[in-house]
């Protein structure tokens, strides 16, 4: 008479792949992308009509006042 297989995984076996797809995740990441493919550049985006950036805002106002010691 044959046992049937434990269909449940214990840990080694999930720490092994766990390990298993970090490893690969890592060597993904590492790896230079193909010759000849190059990402898109990037199109300069238009200057602000009214200067934009940094604003004081009420918003800000109210951090600031927070802030005091």
């Amino acid at each position: 008479m044959s046992q049937a297989p434990n269909p449940r995984l214990n840990r080694r076996h999930l720490f092994a792949g766990a390990g298993t797809a970090g490893a690969l995740a890592t060597a993904a990441a590492v790896l230079p992308a193909l010759p000849g493919e190059e990402p898109p550049a990037a199109e300069p985006r238009p200057a602000p009509e009214k200067g934009g950036g940094y604003q004081l805002t009420q918003h800000v106002l109210r951090y600031y006042q927070t802030t005091k010691v």
